[in-house]
């Protein structure tokens, strides 16, 4: 069978690859010529565990392109951005790409779409389209098939996760669910487009519905004067309850997004607006936190650490890093930026001593691994003060070395106050004494939420 998949990027290469490692002939296709270029030089545009050993694999049936070919099967994987504007779902790539399928497309031919789109696009945006090829829907065989992957684990997920593919008619879910049984060992699940549609919005909905009763939870707690993670971590011993961790928000290339293409054509959607608000408006709580830590000090310098919207992983797409960084910025913070599993972000990023020289507060908002170990003693900051929204560090040796430290979410230590106080350097802050409304965090909790922070970041 030969394929042609129309998007090579996070979601597309990787199906490309798992087709051809499986013994289908596979025309990947891409606007972007660099992508095209490097992929055909034996490169790979980006990172992901396993993707290379799966490219050498496939290399000898996979092709990549700017054009379609002729083929057997075609399967959409582009972008649909939000419009940050009208907070409206943006189907011009798969609108294209519709249309471009169109000009290949033979009776007999398999369309299939993964890119995420709201209820309805289907039937109303992109079997019409498809249609001008002068062939109707039934005469080629249609389906959508939502992802399920997440950066870190693509290859994991894509072969073991179940599948949910939704068809025009019978004949069309069944084409399509033999071809990803090639490689798709989960469960396969067959319904009618519009339903899979729905569903994987619904999925997303739910996690970023979750998240924003954590981290409302967490602002709760603080004014309460409870520590929200020992209270997670015990609410959670229910047997019917499992409470997400909270933290700055939420980012990528789903749950910050696919909320919006499930409500923007409804009105009756005030949860799922609520929880974008709240998850929203962390970034924004956060400034809060750190504006009432630096109260005092003169031209305060701020350090970022984590520019990704989850950990151990180099994706910057929504994460709430950059809106956490253009508030700052706004307010007349100087912001330095470290993140060592990102090579490319819109703000400088340097290394973990130039990021931190001379600042007054360190954030940490991505919980990598590296970041649980960095060695507080060696960082040159002239004000030792720790926000850790992800509640990773070892806060014992943190505090043991002089900082204070505010965890998001632990309103014991915010409205305590430090038995010592902050020695600031000559001549930065103002006359007054300043002092830190954190005290010295108690140890992390060791027993976390089932899911945890793994189960959403």
């Amino acid at each position: 069978m030969k394929i042609c998949i129309l998007g090579l990027g996070y979601i597309g290469l990787p199906t490309a690859l798992l087709f051809a490692a499986h013994g289908a002939e596979v025309v990947g296709v891409d606007v972007k010529q660099s992508v095209v270029d490097c992929l055909n030089h034996g490169n790979l545009p980006f990172n992901e565990p396993g993707i290379g050993d799966l490219y050498r694999e496939a290399k000898e049936r996979f092709v990549a392109k700017t054009e379609p070919e002729t083929a057997d099967a075609f399967l959409i994987a582009v972008p649909t951005p939000l419009d940050p504007a009208t907070k409206v779902s943006d189907l011009s790539y798969v609108k294209k790409a519709a249309e471009t399928v169109a000009r290949y497309l033979s009776a007999g031919n398999l369309v299939i779409l993964e890119s995420t789109v709201p209820p309805g696009t289907s039937e109303r945006v992109v079997i019409p389209r498809l249609e001008r090829s002068g062939i109707a829907v039934g005469d080629f065989h249609y389906a959508h098939c939502p992802e399920r992957a997440i950066p870190g684990r693509t290859l994991q997920e894509m072969t073991g996760n179940t599948r949910i593919i939704g068809g025009y008619d019978r004949d069309s879910t069944d084409r399509a669910t033999a071809i990803y049984q090639t490689f798709v060992r989960g469960q396969i699940y067959q319904t009618n487009t519009r339903t899979a549609e729905f569903v994987k919005l619904m999925e997303n909905t739910c996690r970023d519905v979750n998240i924003a009763l954590a981290n409302e939870f967490a602002q709760l707690a603080e004014e309460c004067g409870i520590n929200v993670w020992e209270a997670i971590t015990l609410a959670n011993k229910h047997p019917r309850v499992s409470i997400l961790n909270p933290g700055p928000g939420v980012g990528g290339h789903c749950i910050a997004v696919d909320p919006w293409f499930l409500t923007e054509n409804s009105t009756r959607c005030k949860m799922v607006s609520t929880a974008r608000e709240v998850n929203d408006s962390m970034p924004n709580y956060l400034l809060h936190v750190v504006r009432n830590l630096l109260s005092g000090i003169r031209n305060p310098t701020i350090s970022v650490f984590g520019v990704t919207y989850k950990g151990n992983i180099g994706d910057t797409r929504e994460s709430p890093a950059i809106k956490f960084i253009q508030l700052a910025e706004n307010e007349g913070y100087a912001v330095r930026c470290h993140d060592p599993h990102v090579a490319e972000f819109p703000h400088p990023l340097m290394d973990a001593m130039d990021a931190a020289s001379g600042s007054d507060c360190l954030v940490v908002l991505a919980d990598h691994d590296c970041f649980r170990t960095i060695e507080p003693a060696g960082l040159p900051m002239r004000t030792k003060i720790v926000v850790d929204a992800r509640n990773i560090l070892d806060h014992e040796k943190w505090a043991g070395q002089g900082f204070a430290i505010r965890v998001l979410g632990d309103g014991v230590s915010a409205q305590q106050v430090l038995l010592g106080e902050i020695t600031p350097p000559a001549g930065l802050y103002a006359a007054e004494t300043v002092r830190s409304i954190a005290s010295t965090s108690p140890p992390s909790i060791s027993l976390l939420s089932q899911n945890g922070r793994e189960g959403y970041l």
